[in-house]
């Protein structure tokens, strides 16, 4: 069979799309070749997190890798059938354990295949969602769709030094179902926040502030605060909702300094008041392609990462998508394509 190609440069340019079309290579058996990988980044090519991403499910479905290597460009994935197995794993860096997943959880559980992992990196780190993000709200919205995992989070691993322990187990999906996400009406939320080699007080302010915010806003706070002992110092906080019509996170990590990240997040969990947030629009891509019936979300706005994910879908699946304007935003329909 001859390979789908995608131009890994295309929309964002980022690691969004190898985390895709591999995912989606691994589900459906097609291959695929990416070229001009992370075309639009500072520094192009692989990084050791989309390494491991695809080592893992190259073991899995068996598949041929041409181009597995740091900073390569270009890379050819070519799947087989899937395996049962049990892992361990070091990205070796810092590298998002997170994004880690986002290619295994949906990959795995398609393909109708069982995974235990355990995988070191890090928890916790920038231009990734937080381990919490993952573990909360994108556990609700994959699971609404068929697709179950347990994430239990050992040890926090907060950038640059990492060494943050996951372990995950991913379960064979029975049916996949589509769903229809249009507008938050829950005034209940919950805070997670983790932290480590902080002053607790100083932690404690930004989490009152999120409070406040929300009490302003006439949402209850559920509060969580726990402190880690990571290597790193560090800091991650999670505001999330859901209701039979929503589901909303905002989170932000600790990067050069704790003060109004506790006012960002809640702000932006505020004005996310339609059917998912911004980073979940884009998640919800992969999976909803291989969904027969239509699916339909609402978001505030419309991202390039959202962008990218259907573009590769489209291309992977031939899957079929319309994207409506709003008075308040923006409704996502996806009729996908049976993966069976």
């Amino acid at each position: 069979m001859e390979p789908i190609k995608i131009d890994g440069g295309w929309g964002e340019g980022g690691g969004q799309i190898i985390r895709s079309a591999v995912t989606l290579s691994a589900i459906t058996g097609k291959p695929v070749e990416i070229e001009n990988i992370r075309k639009n980044r500072k520094v192009p090519g692989l990084r050791p997190q989309h390494l491991l991403g695809i080592k893992i499910l190259s073991k899995i479905c068996q598949a041929r890798v041409e181009g597995l290597y740091v900073n390569s460009t270009s890379l050819k994935f070519s799947p087989s059938q899937g395996l049962d197995l049990d892992l361990q794993e070091d990205i070796g860096t810092a590298g998002s354990i997170p994004l880690v997943l986002q290619v295994l959880i949906p990959a795995v559980s398609l393909m109708k295949n069982n995974l235990r992992l355990s995988i070191v990196g890090g928890t916790d780190v920038p231009w990734s969602p937080t381990s919490d993000y993952t573990k909360h709200v994108f556990y609700e919205a994959l699971s609404r769709i068929g697709i179950n995992f347990t994430l239990d989070i050992k040890k926090r691993g907060y950038y640059p030094k990492g060494g943050g322990l996951v372990e995950t187990q991913i379960q064979p999906c029975k049916s996949i179902n589509p769903i229809s996400l249009l507008e938050r009406s829950t005034a209940s939320a919950k805070l997670l926040c983790s932290y480590s080699h902080i002053p607790k007080e100083i932690v404690e302010k930004e989490v009152y502030d999120v409070k406040d915010i929300l009490a302003e806003n006439e949402f209850d706070c559920e509060i969580m605060i726990k402190e880690n002992n990571a290597i790193d110092r560090g800091c991650s906080m999670l505001i999330f909702s859901y209701d039979v019509n929503s589901i909303t996170g905002s989170d932000s990590i600790y990067q050069k300094g704790l003060q109004g990240l506790g006012e960002s997040i809640a702000k932006r969990f505020v004005e996310s008041n339609l059917g998912v947030d911004l980073h979940l629009s884009d998640m919800l891509v992969v999976p909803l392609a291989l969904v027969k019936e239509t699916s339909a979300y609402r978001v505030k706005q419309i991202t390039k990462h959202l962008e990218t994910n259907l573009f590769v879908a489209s291309k992977m699946t031939g899957c079929r998508y319309g994207i409506g304007k709003l008075d308040n935003g923006f409704e996502v329909r996806i009729s996908g394509v049976s993966y069976t």
